[in-house]
């Protein structure tokens, strides 16, 4: 098969890689029908996070059952299905608690990027669609597999509830799907932080009120003079920077509620800050196959599109230039097709 390989910052290559096989009987291997690029793979790309040995990339993915383990019933080959990027039983404790990403069986997916994938504990972890879908569909399930499921609990984290006033510190495909998330869970008021006008358009297309356009304590200035001088009920941080988080504590009301689900690089949370200001803070890796049926339902039945997320469309082949694009902010996010 053939798939991209991480060497060093700034250094994918398209290869030919062994084609994946059966390890395990929870096992099923899939044909791509799409792939993407996602914010969090610009850590290693930027140098931010150590490479190492070169390997595969690839977290999010949506294709055709090929091949199952002998312990597989949930899906069969033909099938069109949709994963997580965190694999999971779906039966340990964990699982049934609703947090399927702290699976004890968990596995990171990390080899999507590929024409073929292997995908471990496939039996809790794919969910199939009730038939192969409309074309048109595929950008918005591929975004289900992880940007809008993140979204999705960035916004449950927050507690958007109906009536609220949201903010979304971020404009990634992350951030822009936490819009959607929050204006689907009731929210009255999203207010987008974002400096880039393209961003800003399709933060409103998917539902954001106001636009802030301010960082730092400028930026919380901002939000605190949309919200009477209080703050958010709500705040979703996408991003996964001190600054960023420092904007959402900063921006919440007291007794408000952070989600956080930016993969956090050098942030530190002062706990005596933290307790004087009554704010709820919770994160981390999305159970994203908690959310896998209704999610996909809500797309097949036209409910939200989170597609538009995916302004960049490329073969595999050129999944370098995906990259490229994306670091450089000329993409939002860049979908790929075998």
């Amino acid at each position: 098969m053939r798939g991209a390989v991480i060497h060093a910052p700034g250094d994918v290559r398209f290869e030919q890689l062994d084609d994946p096989k059966i390890q395990q009987p929870t096992d099923a291997i899939i044909r791509t029908v799409a792939t993407c690029v996602c914010g969090s793979d610009l850590w290693p790309y930027r140098g931010i996070e150590p490479i190492g040995d070169p390997h595969p990339m690839g977290h999010e993915y949506v294709g055709i059952v090929e091949e199952v383990g002998s312990e597989v019933t949930a899906v069969k080959p033909g099938q069109f299905v949709v994963g997580s990027f965190a694999t999971s039983d779906n039966t340990c404790a964990n699982c049934r608690n609703g947090w399927q990403s702290a699976c004890l069986h968990r596995e990171f997916m990390s080899t999507c990027q590929a024409d073929h994938v292997r995908i471990p504990n496939a039996q809790g972890t794919l969910v199939a669609t009730p038939e192969h879908p409309d074309e048109k569909f595929v950008p918005s399930l591929l975004a289900v597999s992880d940007v809008m499921g993140t979204g999705w609990y960035a916004a449950l984290a927050a507690e958007v509830k109906p009536g609220a006033t949201a903010v979304v510190v971020g404009d990634g495909a992350v951030g822009l799907c936490g819009v959607i998330a929050a204006k689907e869970l009731g929210a009255e008021r999203i207010i987008a932080m974002s400096r880039h006008e393209s961003r800003q358009k399709l933060a409103t297309e998917f539902g954001a009120t106001d636009i802030v356009t301010e960082r730092g304590d400028d930026g919380v200035a901002a939000i605190k003079d949309l919200t009477g001088g209080i703050g958010a009920d709500a705040v979703l941080e996408c991003v996964g920077t001190a600054e960023s988080m420092q904007q959402a504590l900063h921006s919440a009301r007291p007794g408000g509620n952070v989600g956080f689900v930016g993969v956090p690089h050098d942030v530190r949370i002062a706990g005596e800050e933290l307790f004087f200001t009554h704010v709820g803070l919770r994160g981390g890796p999305a159970p994203v196959r908690r959310y896998l049926p209704d999610l996909i339902d809500r797309v097949l039945t036209d409910h939200i599109d989170p597609g538009p997320v995916f302004d960049l469309t490329l073969p595999l082949d050129q999944v370098a230039e995906g990259y490229r694009a994306m670091d450089e902010r000329r993409a939002i996010k860049a979908l790929l097709t075998p």
